[in-house]
């Protein structure tokens, strides 16, 4: 008689209920997934377009010459005062662990194909393309605003981005250097190929 007074719910449909819950749990992360992976990739977009605005912004702030230093290795961008003042400090930015400075295959290449038409997709951090071969890894941001090389060529650059293996998530970023004008890039498809689409 007592047995028949316990209210409660089984065993076996407490894991019923528990196996519905894991499996809805299961779609819900799975689903998930790609919305998170493309948001990687957008906070590796903004940190690589923030630290260029931040170290030419304040080039002409404090009146003294930034550098940037990119670094494919290991993701980074380094923003450092060109001389040194106490209490300056170095600021360094590194890219969610599964973005990387790269082009992947598929990028549209070639003069007039690459976004604001710089270099020809050949290297994922490329500055001074205006200027020999290109390829340089480092800008600096002067007083007015402009981007230099080390010997103070003006020079045009762009940064590329991506997850590895994913052609669609490629993002770039230019530097007009000039006028050290930043802008970003996405690329889209096109019918049966890709374009740089200006953010």
């Amino acid at each position: 008689m007592a047995l028949r007074k316990m209210h409660g719910f089984s065993l076996l449909e407490m894991m019923a209920v528990l196996g519905i819950g894991l499996i809805a749990t299961a779609i819900t992360f799975i689903s998930l997934q790609p919305a998170l992976k493309q948001q990687r990739v957008t906070n590796a977009y903004n940190t690589t377009m923030m630290a260029l605005r931040q170290a030419r912004d304040t080039a002409v702030s404090q009146r003294m010459a930034y550098q940037v230093q990119f670094n494919a290795a290991n993701s980074t961008v380094t923003i450092t005062p060109v001389t040194a003042l106490p209490g300056m400090l170095t600021a360094t930015y590194t890219l969610p662990q599964d973005v990387q400075f790269r082009i992947e295959p598929g990028v549209p290449s070639g003069l007039n194909a690459t976004p604001d038409g710089f270099g020809t997709a050949a290297h994922a951090i490329d500055f001074d393309v205006n200027v020999g071969a290109g390829g340089l890894t480092n800008v600096y941001f002067y007083p007015d605003g402009s981007a230099q090389d080390s010997v103070n060529n003006i020079s045009n650059g762009i940064v590329y981005l991506a997850r590895p293996g994913e052609l669609t998530s490629s993002r770039a970023i230019t530097v007009w250097g000039a006028t050290g004008r930043i802008r970003g890039w996405r690329l889209y498809q096109q019918g049966t190929g890709y374009a740089w689409q200006q953010q």
